[in-house]
């Protein structure tokens, strides 16, 4: 019965460390695979997510030592297997990431759908799409993705939709493809160029990563390098809403600033002050939240990652404000849960209206995915009283020490997993 109790009210206010990039780790992590020299991975988040990774490479005989706790040797010259069909990697949706960097490598994948947060329809058509013009055949049997080629040849590949997997993914299977390669409608997003400058670490010839235009040359092997992967925009962001929530003062450090400036634009209009620096930004709310409209977008726009907790904060600013939805159509799952909390928002399609109140109370809630779940810790550290969050599991899919963080800001959270831990944490908070 994992869950974390909550006693809400207190400002958050301090510094906090921001991890590795948990989106660019699991396509980093996959492409480690397309060489048989060794590849040493730094910065790396202590995540279930990254954990089923490294686990379903070990299950194909991919060496993997892990030096400390974010730090991570692979080898991948004693690969046994092209099929990945555990358990662990059926629940992460970047298991799909192993198919174009197996297919790439070894012209031939099999692995399991993909899994992940139910936040709506994320179909995998355009990796497939991308795969079928490099000259795969791919088929669906058995739970199962299957990808194969005789040779895989560089050609003009236009995205239908614009997404960061199948841009990816594309880009692994093509980098050692014969000739030339170009990606239209490509993915713009900070992981996608981490992604990108790892595979020219290791040889890759890839320009125009960060644009809508991706140019591969095809070369004839990679090679084992050294690499350390960007902090998380995501957890940055959830962290610096969490400052605004509390009415707090926080610094998140170890950042990339020109990642987060959709999410410190709108910090900025609805009251709070961002100062930035080099590799650090501080968020400061000592004003009352004001309302505001924002639609989520691709990169460089605001994150769909950052649509629950931005509501959250929008719950609690003086008049009324709208959030669209333009990624993700079942991404308002939270919204019942927050309603608990005492918050006023109607959902209608692809937009919730949400007229603020001046408080949020305790109540027991339950994570409906990793991204929400993190929005919903944030209203409970705002909330009077004292709240429990059921299913953190979700949550523990894309942040590192959550409660830990949390606590070192001021926060009164604990992860307890009886109903004598919940009595104690209780009475110890009074």
């Amino acid at each position: 019965m994992e869950q974390y109790a909550i006693r809400g009210g207190n400002p958050l206010v301090g510094e906090v460390e921001i991890g590795g990039a948990k989106n660019a780790a699991l396509g980093i992590l996959a492409a480690a695979v397309m060489t048989e020299e060794t590849v040493t991975i730094e910065n790396v988040p202590d995540l279930r997510d990254t954990a089923a990774m490294l686990q379903a490479m070990e299950s194909i005989g991919i060496r993997v030592e892990r030096i400390d706790r974010h730090t991570v040797k692979i080898t991948a010259k004693s690969i046994q297997d092209l099929v990945i069909e555990e358990d662990s990697i059926k629940k992460i949706r970047a298991s799909y990431y192993f198919l174009g960097a197996l297919l790439g490598k070894y012209r031939r994948a099999e692995v399991a759908l993909p899994g992940g947060c139910n936040i709506g329809l994320r179909p995998i058509d355009q990796h497939i799409k991308g795969f079928r013009a490099l000259g795969a055949e791919v088929k669906i049997e058995r739970g199962l993705v299957i990808a194969r080629a005789q040779q895989l040849k560089g050609t003009h590949i236009y995205l239908d939709v614009v997404s960061v997997g199948a841009t990816i993914n594309v880009m692994m299977a093509a980098v050692m493809a014969e000739g030339q390669t170009i990606i239209e409608n490509a993915a713009k997003e900070p992981h996608i160029v981490d992604v990108a400058n790892f595979l020219n670490s290791m040889g890759a010839n890839i320009k125009g990563a960060g644009t809508d235009v991706i140019r591969i040359k095809g070369v004839s092997g990679l090679h084992g390098t050294e690499y350390a992967i960007i902090p998380d925009q995501i957890e940055a962001g959830t962290f610096m809403f969490a400052a605004a929530v509390t009415k707090g003062d926080v610094t998140v450090k170890n950042v990339i600033p020109k990642h987060l400036e959709s999410i410190s634009a709108k910090l900025m209009e609805i009251g709070c002050e961002v100062e930035e620096s080099d590799d650090a930004v501080r968020v400061v709310a000592a004003k009352p939240l004001t309302h505001t409209h924002v639609k989520t977008l691709p990169y460089p726009g605001f994150p769909t990652d950052m649509q629950p907790q931005i509501t959250v904060a929008l719950g609690l600013s003086k008049g009324t404000s709208i959030v669209t939805e333009s990624i993700f159509e079942n991404r308002f799952k939270y919204v019942d849960e927050l309603t608990r909390m005492g918050a006023n928002i109607k959902v209608e399609g692809n937009t919730a209206i949400i007229d603020g109140v001046s408080q949020y109370t305790g109540a027991s809630i339950t994570a409906p995915d990793l991204r929400a779940g993190a929005a919903l810790v944030t209203a409970a550290l705002a909330a009077e009283g004292i709240s429990t969050i059921d299913d953190i599991k979700f949550i523990e899919r894309g942040y590192e020490d959550f409660p830990q963080k949390l606590q070192s800001l001021g926060a009164q959270i604990e992860k307890v997993s009886t109903e004598r831990e919940l009595q104690k944490f209780k009475l110890k908070i009074g």
